[in-house]
């Protein structure tokens, strides 16, 4: 049900939090604004606060953020439809991309311009996989469990189109489980003396969320976590639990009523940008990311850092 680019590591460094992040500008923008690097090392791109510029003579930029790493984990659970009815959401037609496929390329390919290796692990889970036919919850799209690693989005979408016809799609549909195992990352990080990785979960989702209640006590643990999570709906279901989760129309709470200390969930439709530029898609996604990672350092009193107090070649496991 759910197609995830899961933990988009950001480390922002400079002299303040409040700044214009780079989130705020065109893709194309930040593409032609990244810092220059030598092939294998990490992308880098300043983020620019206006107002400064203009009053600081010297001014450079208010920050740098760097994606460390993108790993994609596909849902292929059997709420998707059989593959082989042209209604499936993970139906393969053989002139035009399915639901999942084209919202994978819309979003992975902004990603991928930012990702220095372009290499991407994949992951499917939700599904019943070869050889015993077990359902298993982590397994690589294309059976290499020792090299998940994909190249390129087409790589992963080569993987996805491959492995498809040899699973048998099944369930349930739980994302507690993924947003729990990118808290424990986002937890480890907290230990550290810098704590200045901040981590984002990307979910692409169908809406029909089976472990609802497990996904609100795990939205609000990680809300006290230098995390967000993103949800994009795909398809034409009803997304109104994807809307609560977001909490933009009240406060989110656990099962046991602890409200979320603050709203680190961010909900588009994806069918909504069907007919939109990237940029479009990329801007809304990406749109309270900014003030997310600024509400939490700053609730934190956790002052940036420059690169060179920084080991910015820091191992990112999830």
């Amino acid at each position: 049900m759910e197609l995830i680019l899961q933990s988009l590591p950001l480390r922002q460094c400079g002299d303040e939090w409040k700044v214009r992040q780079v989130f705020e500008q065109e893709p194309d923008e930040m593409i032609e604004s990244r810092c220059g690097t030598e092939p294998g090392e990490q992308v880098q791109w300043p983020c620019i606060n206006p107002k400064y510029k203009v009053k600081k003579k010297n001014y450079k930029n208010s920050g740098i953020v760097i994606l460390n790493q993108c790993k994609v984990a596909i849902d292929f659970t059997a709420s998707n439809g059989d593959p082989r009815n042209s209604c499936s959401l993970h139906y393969i037609h053989p002139y035009q991309p399915n639901e999942y496929l084209k919202a994978l390329v819309a979003v992975g390919e902004i990603c991928q311009d930012y990702d220095s290796d372009k290499m991407f692990p994949a992951f499917g889970f939700g599904a019943r996989i070869p050889p015993d036919y077990k359902v298993s919850h982590d397994f690589a799209v294309n059976f290499n469990e020792d090299n998940p690693e994909c190249a390129g989005i087409q790589g992963v979408v080569e993987a996805y189109q491959s492995c498809l016809p040899k699973l048998q799609l099944y369930g349930p549909t739980n994302i507690a489980p993924i947003i729990q195992k990118v808290a424990n990352s986002a937890s480890q990080e907290v230990h550290t003396k810098e704590a200045m990785q901040y981590f984002i979960l990307l979910i692409l989702t169908d809406g029909v969320i089976t472990d609802m209640a497990d996904t609100r006590e795990a939205i609000v643990q990680a809300s006290h976590l230098p995390m967000s999570v993103i949800i994009v709906g795909v398809g034409n279901a009803d997304f109104s639990d994807m809307q609560m989760l977001d909490g933009d129309d009240g406060i989110l709470r656990s099962p046991k009523g602890e409200p979320v200390l603050r709203d680190i969930v961010q909900f588009v439709p994806f069918r909504n940008f069907k007919h939109a530029s990237p940029a479009a898609l990329a801007k809304s996604v990406l749109a309270e990311v900014p003030n997310q990672v600024v509400d939490y350092y700053n609730s934190k009193g956790i002052k940036p850092k420059v690169p060179s107090e920084y080991q910015s070649s820091r191992p990112f496991g999830p």
